[in-house]
């Protein structure tokens, strides 16, 4: 596919189709990778967004306790000093 750069200002840009941003689900921004002798347009994914919630789901369910305790009763900590 051929896309024509766009003057913005000083620089320039592409413009991607109404088709192409519903296809890939794109928001606000995208990611550009480079990559040797290309450059990829990624749709960014927003992984993180829920996990104040998710964090909050869980401490309101209990689900925040350590599994292992971080200190072991035969633990030997003298050669740390």
């Amino acid at each position: 596919m051929n896309i024509p750069l766009i003057s913005i200002g000083n620089s320039k840009g592409i413009r991607l189709s109404k088709t192409i941003i519903e296809r890939f689900n794109i928001q606000d921004s995208i990611e550009l990778i480079m990559e040797k002798d290309y450059i990829i347009l990624k749709p960014r994914t927003s992984s993180r967004d829920d996990w104040d919630e998710a964090f909050k789901k869980m401490h309101e369910n209990g689900d925040d306790k350590a599994l292992m305790e971080d200190v072991f009763e035969d633990e030997n900590n003298e050669e740390w000093k």
